[in-house]
């Protein structure tokens, strides 16, 4: 089993990290040449700066019972297809029975946002200590049943 992260802007990569080491999960970091990244623990592998380069490669190289990490859900769609575990930075699972409600609501959102006069779209709010909690209960919860603990 390995852990996959689609690194760009991932605000969780330390916590994936400390977890990973304590469970001795090796993890690969994703990024595309627009971001620099750098780790102790992790493999970093630097995809080619393109529309879904990063997202494509995760999904070719991830397999069964790996872990992916993205708030992407089209790769946790795909990553679900394909037997791996998917799990948002929020800490939320994808899972078979909820990934087509929230694609569905990801389309309908961008059809609204199309069809609005209003460009302006307000981003994420600041992350908290609570949400790093949140997701690392999570995550560390996701790796016990990818591993059998």
């Amino acid at each position: 089993m390995q852990i996959f992260v689609d690194a760009d802007a991932c605000p969780v990569v330390h916590i994936i990290e400390k977890i990973a080491k304590k469970y001795q999960v090796a993890v690969t970091l994703l990024c595309d040449t627009n971001h620099i990244l750098d780790s102790e623990y992790s493999e970093v592998m630097v995809v080619g700066a393109g529309a879904d380069a990063v997202d494509y490669k995760l999904i070719s190289i991830c397999h069964k019972g790996d872990i992916v990490v993205s708030q992407d859900y089209g790769v946790a769609a795909m990553a679900l297809g394909k037997g791996a575990y998917a799990i948002h930075q929020s800490g939320k699972w994808y899972t078979d029975e909820n990934i087509d409600q929230m694609l569905m609501e990801r389309h309908l959102n961008k059809k609204a946002r199309r069809s609005s006069s209003k460009n302006h779209i307000k981003g994420p709010r600041k992350r908290t200590e609570e949400d790093d909690n949140r997701f690392a209960e999570s995550f560390e919860k996701m790796i016990c049943k990818a591993i059998g603990v």
